[in-house]
């Protein structure tokens, strides 16, 4: 699928090789649950699995470093959502008055499906959200109050924590979104290319025309829903594979862009190395376990609690 490097490649297929079960090297407990955590399938896969999830921090930092050191920008972007924390207070009194509501709705109707009323907390935190603002203001004030009213310490918690995750999920989904893509590529020019470059969008001719396909699949899924066909992207030329890009490839560019078919200049990847992700999996899966099954693990048990 083109996602991994052959050298990363390499070295998982190494360990896999090595370390084809889980190897006893420290049996520990904490409240009675047996670490390092089994998985029922093959440990290459647990290995997989905590190197994905170990990479997710290693990527914030060197998003972080490069914000910092080259483009300072792309910090003031990450950092719109706790500037903005006023929307965010307002949108988080919006879901406690849609919650309260709800609470009100489903006593009085005596249901307790947890599916429909999610979809009663959501409807109801559309329509506030829709009002305009003087009786949206009404509204809350109002039905905060009577919340306050109904038991303080569980609203007052409820709406901070709301307020907070509201922030980190705004900020997480920018690290992870607009503001991870740009400081994970840079321009260059055509004639600067080397061999092993990875082109950040894959270029396509269609109808004669070349173009670089920058939509994200969302986008693309979005212009399906509005024009109720998916359309085709035209004829592959050139794909953003991690192998990178090929003397031919770049001789391709130089051509297209001397005749005026494409930009002097194109988007590439930053090389992110995944070998310090792998060792982190390893380290996890070793001493800790398979961190899915350790999720589930805890899910469980906090459904036993409540």
């Amino acid at each position: 699928m083109g996602a991994w490097a052959g050298g990363d490649v390499k070295l998982f297929t190494g360990l896999a090789a090595l370390l084809p079960f889980q190897p006893s090297l420290l049996r520990y407990s904490i409240h009675g649950v047996p670490f390092p955590i089994i998985a029922s399938y093959p440990f290459p896969l647990t290995l997989i699995i905590n190197s994905i999830l170990g990479m997710l921090p290693f990527l914030i930092i060197f998003v972080f470093y490069i914000g910092l050191k080259q483009k300072k920008h792309l910090i003031e972007e990450l950092l719109k959502p706790i500037k903005d924390y006023k929307n965010s207070l307002i949108l988080s009194l919006i879901i406690t008055s849609a919650i309260t509501l709800t609470l009100m709705i489903t006593s009085i109707l005596q249901f307790q499906i947890i599916i429909l009323t999610l979809i009663v907390i959501y409807i109801l935190t559309m329509m506030i959200s829709k009002l305009p603002m003087k009786p949206k203001i009404a509204i809350i004030a109002i039905i905060t109050l009577y919340s306050i009213y109904q038991n303080p310490k569980l609203t007052i918690t409820g709406i901070l924590i709301l307020w907070a995750s509201i922030i980190l999920l705004q900020v997480i989904r920018k690290l992870l979104g607009k503001v991870a893509r740009e400081a994970l590529q840079d321009e260059i020019k055509i004639e600067d290319l080397k061999e092993g470059m990875i082109l950040a969008y894959k270029l396509y001719k269609k109808d004669g025309q070349y173009y670089f396909d920058d939509k994200s699949f969302l986008e693309k899924l979005k212009e399906a829903a509005k024009t109720g066909t998916l359309q085709s992207p035209g004829e592959l030329v050139l794909a953003s594979m991690a192998a990178g890009l090929t003397k031919k490839d770049i001789k391709l560019l130089v051509e297209l862009s001397k005749t005026g078919k494409i930009p002097g200049k194109v988007r590439i990847k930053r090389g992110v190395p995944f070998a310090p992700a792998i060792f982190i999996g390893l380290l996890l899966s070793l001493f800790i376990g398979d961190l899915a099954m350790l999720l589930l693990k805890v899910l469980s048990i906090i459904r036993g609690i409540s």
